[in-house]
């Protein structure tokens, strides 16, 4: 009802800022569209609107009339989006009125603790909120209470573990099931729920465990190869031991649906709501019974809407079981650009599961020594369409352990022009990579126009010690770029 405050660019922002979960993407893949139809689109209108008084009423008996800006009278599910993208574009937006606008949801009469959290945590990145913790005081007392009743989890054994794994898997350069995969939760998932929501969260911390919260990427890449192996050997009545009975009668109905040329009705859909039920050896199960990685590709989008539409997000393990089986042979067989049904399901599945995404399809897709160019399109869309600045600088890491090509150069090109934050290490190794890898590609085009976007978007981190040996590199490339890469590396020394 609020829309008519709005001019009709910020509008459909609204809309999309408002539809679930995949609204801060939703609403990222607006203003981009937005930027491209004209270069001068600003977001300042929109939260200047967002900023403004607004009469209302208190909840009180007596309906008092009072003053509040607009922001605070939308859904929790808008604010928790609107932040979220903030933190996508906030360098394009003034920090003054990113501070205004925090100054406002400040004023929200019952705040969401996610709310509050993500608005500390982009105060920090101002450089306010450097003392307040990200979380309430309501939220550090469920906290404690929550720890007190998970009875068994002693101080070596317990909390102390999960988080000692979580500090030693974090050095691995693919570690993309760590806080990060929590943080994309803490958007979707409502601390005011009840006893379901939290029943649901616990049955995944028993199943999945810390291990598969913090997993080490080559470690994982390996078990699933040799589960499937042993799986796909099984007989089929060995396979259907390994699942609870009431699992094994959807997966029967999921294979009929699955083989059925009909529509889906809502009665079918909600046969995959047994995927909740399932742990991540399960799920291998399942997706071998059903023979995922055959499935036609035409049925991906109706599959894919079904496991989207489920009550509950799937644990990071399960959903990185299911992802793999169900894309990561489809894609590294590509010939050709992707069908538009495997970009409909592996679009959309990132924008959910970011997470496992990168984990089970991008990762190993990355590593592929025959990595082609339909791969590398398909990887660009994914990363320019669904990731945020985190699971970009992840990306890029993992780029420091393969053989370049090109079109692991493109996958680059495509990630630096997103601009992540690289820290100073993080540069300098990058730095080193480039030089490297100069050698070898003297004529590659590709590779030019990488070198060109960093030292023009990168100008900044560029020290002395950049500017020698990115100089000696520059020297042995040959192709029509020479010159422009020389004269924004001169620029550089003139700054």
């Amino acid at each position: 009802m609020f829309l008519n405050r709005f001019d009709s660019q910020s509008r459909l922002l609204v809309r999309a800022l408002m539809s679930g979960a995949s609204g801060p993407h939703r609403a990222l893949a607006v203003f981009r569209k937005q930027q491209r139809a004209n270069p001068d689109t600003s977001l300042c209108n929109f939260i200047e609107t967002l900023c403004r008084d607004e009469i209302t009423h208190t909840e009180a008996e007596g309906e008092t009339l009072i003053v509040k800006p607009l922001v605070c009278l939308f859904s929790v599910v808008f604010k928790k989006n609107l932040l979220s993208f903030i933190h996508l574009i906030r360098s394009v937006l003034p920090e003054m009125t990113v501070h205004n606008l925090l100054k406002c949801l400040s004023q929200d009469s019952r705040p969401n603790p996610w709310v509050t959290a993500l608005s500390r945590q982009l105060g920090r990145n101002l450089g306010t909120h450097h003392e307040e913790p990200l979380y309430t005081t309501p939220c550090s007392q469920r906290l404690k209470e929550l720890s007190q009743r998970l009875v068994g989890f002693s101080e070596t054994n317990g909390w102390a573990k999960c988080f000692s794994s979580q500090e030693s898997e974090s050095q691995g350069a693919f570690d993309l099931a760590s806080g990060t995969q929590r943080k994309r939760k803490s958007s979707l998932v409502n601390l005011d729920s009840e006893d379901e929501e939290v029943g649901q969260m616990s049955k995944r911390v028993k199943t999945d465990g810390c291990e598969n919260e913090f997993v080490d990427a080559e470690e994982q890449s390996v078990k699933p190869q040799t589960t499937e192996t042993s799986e796909s050997d099984a007989p089929a009545e060995t396979q259907s031991d390994a699942l609870p009975e009431h699992i094994m009668v959807c997966v029967l109905q999921i294979r009929e649906l699955l083989e059925s040329q009909t529509e889906w009705d809502q009665s079918s859909t909600d046969v995959f709501k047994v995927l909740n039920d399932c742990d991540p050896s399960q799920m291998e199960v399942l997706c071998s019974m059903l023979s995922l990685p055959h499935l036609p590709e035409q049925t991906l989008p109706k599959l894919c809407s079904s496991v989207l539409a489920l009550p509950f997000d799937l644990s990071y393990s399960t959903a990185s079981t299911l992802i793999k089986s169900l894309l990561l042979e489809k894609v590294l067989s590509l010939s050709e650009l992707a069908s538009r049904c495997l970009v409909s399901a592996a679009t959309s599945l990132c924008s959910q599961y970011p997470g496992p995404v990168c984990h089970a399809l991008i990762g190993p897709v990355l590593e592929e020594k025959n990595l082609g160019h339909p791969q590398a399109e398909l990887l660009n869309r994914l990363i320019e369409g669904c990731l945020d600045s985190h699971y970009r600088l992840l990306l890029i890491q993992v780029t420091f352990k393969i053989a370049w090509s090109e079109p692991v150069l493109s996958i680059i090109h495509c990630l630096l022009d997103s601009k992540p934050v690289l820290n100073e290490e993080l540069f300098t190794q990058f730095t080193e990579q480039l030089v490297g890898q100069c050698p070898h590609f003297t004529k590659s085009v590709k590779f030019a126009k990488m070198m060109l976007t960093v030292l023009t978007k990168y100008s900044g981190h560029v020290t002395a010690a950049h500017k020698h040996s990115l100089s000696s590199c520059l020297m042995l490339n040959e192709t029509f770029l020479k010159k422009s890469l020389q004269a924004a590396l001169k620029r550089i020394n003139h700054t």
